[in-house]
């Protein structure tokens, strides 16, 4: 009798130690799944990020030609030209890229360079030189500004 109880007790520890082993390659399965799933997220989320810097970086080639034909809009009324600057400001726009607004805001020193101190509200831009652009909220060329100053 002795002898079956103790099979049975073996067989017992024998099942439960599978069980713990069955348990035990159950989390190891979850957590390899969960490891996967973050890699996949992480992969997309890196590629985003490459588009995003590709994009920044001919946006960068970009905007000087931008600069010279809304430069030319000051100087010359064309309906062409107006309407193929609205169209590229519109693409941009639809991208992820916008333009600063500066003129009657204060000086920011992280989105903004100062070109010159003129006579005018203290810390105030009175006049934008070169505008600046976020992509997605994030700078990636500031505005060159003139700045106020009270009794120059």
């Amino acid at each position: 009798m002795k002898k079956k109880n103790e099979k049975k007790h073996e067989k017992n520890k024998e099942v439960e130690g599978s069980e713990n082993k069955l348990e035990e390659l159950e989390n190891q399965l979850k957590r390899t799944l969960a490891d996967y799933q973050n890699l996949e997220k992480r992969v997309v989320e890196d590629r985003a990020q490459w588009i995003k810097l590709a994009n920044k970086q001919l946006l960068l080639k970009i905007l000087p030609a931008l600069d010279n034909l809304t430069r030319a809009q000051e100087h010359v009324n064309d309906t062409g030209l107006n309407m193929s600057v609205g169209q590229i400001f519109n693409a941009l726009k639809e991208e992820g890229v916008e333009r600063m607004e500066t003129i009657g805001k204060e000086f920011d020193p992280n989105a903004m360079e100062c070109i010159q101190v003129i006579d005018g509200e203290d810390g105030i831009v009175i006049e934008e030189t070169r505008p600046g652009y976020k992509l997605y909220d994030k700078l990636i060329r500031p505005a060159q500004v003139k700045v106020g100053k009270k009794d120059l």
